[in-house]
């Protein structure tokens, strides 16, 4: 919860269709339930969506923050979002306020098994990177579970600029220093790789602060964008094993 006491919404400036707008405006009817997922396939890769999950998180908090504290007494609460790291590993999200440990999830690089466990997780809110679509085959109860309860999705870059965004965010040098912190605790990475991304943050500025841009998907396209990963055998065998 340290970014209660660094971040308020005011710290982010949001632009849609290239008007200014508002965190809501970027997912509609978001509420204090909502539960937001990140599917990475990279290493570090979820650092570019950081300005959105840092803006998300602030916001959840803004439901709360009068009774939010460490005493007796008070609420010590996170949001439940949820990192899905394909394959292994990639980062560690704690200075990020993603806490529990729990909450970063490694999954197969297989499409179905990482619908179910977005599924598993309730999530409401999908950010998957922006990747060609890919043909994958779902059980009907996976997909059709998702598509009744995923509200919204968006498309990211690793590297923080999608192409053909249609929506950017700006972030603060406080929300700047969880990321490089996220990044300096994360023993998944080099010190190598670690300066390497340091130095391909200092690209995403834009008026002294942090500037990242995603896309709007549909649902049913975000779905195709977990993985280019074939699944089709094993989803027929699985098939098979449950007549």
């Amino acid at each position: 919860m340290h970014t209660t006491k660094m971040l308020n919404s005011d710290d982010f400036v949001f632009n849609i269709d290239g008007s200014k707008a508002s965190f809501d405006a970027v997912f509609p009817g978001f509420n204090e339930k909502d539960r937001i997922g990140m599917v990475v396939r990279r290493s570090a890769g979820g650092i570019g969506a950081s300005v959105l999950i840092m803006a998300a998180i602030t916001r959840f908090y803004d439901f709360y923050r009068p009774q939010l504290g460490n005493e007796n007494g008070k609420l010590r609460i996170y949001p439940d979002f949820f990192i899905f790291h394909v394959g292994k590993s990639h980062m560690n999200h704690y200075w990020m306020d993603v806490w529990p440990s729990h909450k970063e999830v490694i999954v197969e690089n297989n499409p179905e098994q990482i619908l179910e466990a977005i599924n598993d997780r309730g999530i409401t809110r999908l950010l998957v990177e922006d990747i060609p679509l890919s043909p994958a085959t779902f059980l009907r109860e996976t997909i059709s579970s998702a598509q009744h309860r995923i509200v919204s999705a968006v498309a990211y870059s690793p590297t923080g600029r999608v192409n053909q965004g249609d929506m950017s965010i700006m972030s603060c040098a406080a929300a700047e220093d969880c990321v490089l912190a996220s990044l300096k605790m994360s023993e998944e990475l080099t010190e190598e790789v670690r300066e390497q991304l340091r130095k391909s943050r200092q690209a995403l500025f834009s008026k002294g602060r942090v500037m990242e841009t995603y896309r709007r998907v549909e649902v049913s396209d975000a779905i195709h964008m977990l993985t280019q990963s074939p699944n089709l055998i094993s989803i027929i065998d699985r098939q098979i094993n449950m007549t």
